[in-house]
């Protein structure tokens, strides 16, 4: 296995860096990379890694993960979501979803209810536990987002929520706009705060 930590490694990184971004064009057709936008890419990957960091060490006390994490997520802004719109949602597979939703609901975090026009559907809501722990993992994200746009001056917000709005595949923006605005087609009331 190679040491990616060796004093070689930084050299050989940044003549990689240089052929990627370089100004001429390789031999297979492609168009350079421009290095400017390579950086963004990298700023990408640290920036998530950073974002997710804090809430995957709380997550991790209770043997979840980041598509738990997900699940908490979206249910909490939407009470009342249906299983078939949560995986339209994270995209993913329906047994990956099952074995994230079967431990959530297990530990008392989720709770499913039948649908009431519709029994066969089953509706997601956190249970007061759930809806702790979700607001805890939210807090400490916010506050990181908080401190990066409040570094970069006022319209900051703008700019950073249009960027990661273009970033979003066209087709699923509109789904995308409607739940970030909380305008759930049922957002049924969710089950008593104590259970």
């Amino acid at each position: 296995m190679a040491d990616i930590t060796s004093e070689g490694a930084p050299g050989r990184r940044t003549e990689a860096h240089n052929h990627a971004g370089s100004s001429a064009t390789p031999d297979d057709g492609r168009r350079p990379i421009p290095p400017d936008l390579i950086s963004v890419v990298e700023l990408f990957y640290f920036a998530y890694r950073d974002f997710t960091c804090d809430p995957d060490v709380m997550l991790e006390q209770y043997g979840f993960g980041r598509a738990h994490h997900r699940v908490l997520h979206f249910v909490h802004r939407n009470p009342g979501l249906k299983v078939a719109e949560l995986l339209d949602i994270l995209k993913i597979t329906k047994q990956s979803l099952a074995r994230v939703l079967k431990q959530l609901v297990d530990e008392g975090f989720v709770i499913q209810r039948a649908g009431s026009e519709d029994r066969r559907e089953r509706r997601l809501y956190l249970s007061a536990k759930g809806g702790r722990l979700t607001d805890k993992l939210t807090q400490i994200q916010v506050k990181r987002i908080e401190g990066a746009l409040a570094a970069l001056g006022p319209g900051a917000d703008v700019v950073a929520r249009n960027f990661l709005f273009a970033m979003i595949t066209e087709k699923d923006r509109p789904q995308v706009e409607i739940l970030i605005k909380g305008q759930h087609a049922e957002n049924a009331a969710g089950p008593d705060a104590n259970e």
